[in-house]
């Protein structure tokens, strides 16, 4: 027992250390009476896990018991704070490099069952057939409900093997996949030709790398056979990422004005983001794709382009994820998501909770064999328990940002906690290799090339 209390002791100073950044990060209300408030509620805390230690009818690790209480501390404050163990942490650094090791799909957890949201193209999970909707049941096996476990089973050395047993709607039996890990890169950025003139540019996440990559792509589109005369950026079911990288997509689009406002508690936590004037900025029309499962950064840069009237938004309501999160190390491997502020608009709006609405609303068309049960909708922002409410500005806040200033890094957020929900409609672009053909059939991308083209020959005519 003296072992555990020592043990019991360190985890303790953990908990306290946490407590004591929170304290000096100001994210706590002011402490009254000089503390004595949260120095009993810690008291009370020791008494309780001194009594569990000795008295409970099984062993517990303490390390454990401390953990799950910090972790209940920070989940309870809104759904996207949490405390990041070791192996979490580490996976939203992978997430944000841009590669990992294993088999190539993303996964939630819908129901209580580990779902395959989509496999990445390329990737040993779509050359086998793994499809989106499929349901995890095992893993070399061994069946699993727990989503960070499911996704540490199918990780691994490159060259390795891996059995995922799938349950699959409309096929009676599990399926069983024997697959090979391989290294697997995380693009973030595709793009093509949809006809002459007219470019789709497709961006699934907000990564390290997303800028480089959208202007490499931007350039190989202008260079093509006719210089860019308009351009379709899909966001669709982009659950965000790093908040630099979306300020600066935004910036790339616009000449001059405000792109963001981000506004905290505390003064370092209220920032604003205008763009700067380019030499040679794109004019070319934009429609801008989104839909429920847009979220975060994705909206920071539709909210941007559509109150700058820079582009035409299309699709349904997005998330509503007006927040941004910021990770701090806390040693030995923990690391602590935390929400510091919420973003606004240009004009001034907070869309937590609300989404961007589009311009022109039109709904994906239902794949051929969805049947009636076909919705097409997400959960979103507001369909999370204890997510913070919005929160209009009064006029957009905009101190000065001193020059080479870096925003807080909004992290990718785990699988687990992606903020969507797919219901039986298709993927929004048609699966297969991406092709202007295939593209053609989503009638989103179809409707939004129609724009585009209208408004190039209503041009013509006024001239």
């Amino acid at each position: 027992m003296r072992h555990s209390s020592a043990r019991s002791r360190t985890w303790l100073a953990m908990l306290i250390g946490a407590l004591l950044w929170i304290t000096a990060s100001g994210v706590l209300h002011e402490l009254r009476a000089e503390g004595e408030g949260m120095y009993q509620g810690l008291k009370t805390f020791t008494d309780v896990l001194e009594i569990i230690e000795k008295n409970y009818v099984d062993e517990v690790d303490p390390k454990v018991l401390i953990e799950k209480a910090i972790d209940g501390m920070v989940s309870n404050l809104d759904p996207h704070s949490a405390l990041l163990p070791p192996e979490a942490y580490e996976d939203l650094k992978i997430d944000t490099r841009g590669e990992f090791t294993g088999i190539g799909i993303s996964i939630s957890l819908r129901d209580d069952v580990i779902t395959v949201v989509a496999p990445i193209e390329g990737t040993p999970a779509y050359a086998a057939g793994i499809k989106a909707g499929d349901r995890i049941l095992a893993v070399d096996g061994k069946a699993t409900r727990d989503l960070r476990e499911a996704v540490k089973r199918m990780r691994g050395p490159k060259g390795s093997h891996v059995t995922v047993t799938i349950m699959r709607e409309g096929v009676q039996d599990p399926i069983d996949f024997d697959l090979v890990r391989d290294v697997i890169p995380i693009q973030s950025v595709h793009s093509l030709l949809l006809k002459p003139g007219y470019g789709y540019l497709w961006i699934t996440h907000f990564r390290d790398q997303t800028v480089d990559d959208v202007k490499k792509a931007l350039a190989q589109l202008d260079k093509s056979e006719a210089p860019l005369k308009g351009l379709v950026l899909d966001m669709r079911d982009n659950p965000g990422g790093l908040l630099p990288q979306a300020i600066q997509i935004a910036d790339l689009f616009l000449e001059k004005g405000n792109i963001l406002s981000i506004r905290g508690r505390i003064k370092r936590h209220t920032k604003s983001f205008d763009a700067h004037p380019d030499a040679n900025p794109p004019r070319y029309p934009i429609v801008v794709l989104i839909n429920g499962g847009s979220a975060s950064a994705s909206e920071i840069v539709a909210g941007a382009l559509q109150d700058q009237r820079r582009a035409v938004i299309l699709g349904t309501t997005s998330f509503g994820k007006g927040s941004v999160q910021t990770v701090e190390n806390l040693g030995d491997g923990y690391g602590l998501k935390l929400t510091i502020a919420r973003y606004y608009t240009p004009s001034g709006r907070s869309i937590q909770a609300k989404g961007i609405e589009p311009d022109i609303e039109v709904q994906p068309l239902p794949p051929e064999d969805a049947g009636e049960e076909f919705t097409g909708s997400h959960i979103s922002e507001k369909d999370l328990r204890n997510h913070l409410d919005a929160e209009d500005a009064e006029e957009p806040s905009k101190p000065a940002s001193a020059p080479g200033e870096t925003a807080p890094s909004e992290g990718d957020e785990d699988d687990d906690a992606k903020p969507r929900k797919r219901h039986p409609r298709g993927e929004p672009r048609p699966p297969g290799p991406l092709t202007a053909e295939r593209l053609m059939k989503d009638n989103q991308v179809s409707r939004a090339l129609d724009i585009l083209t209208g408004y190039e020959l209503l041009s013509r005519q006024q001239k």
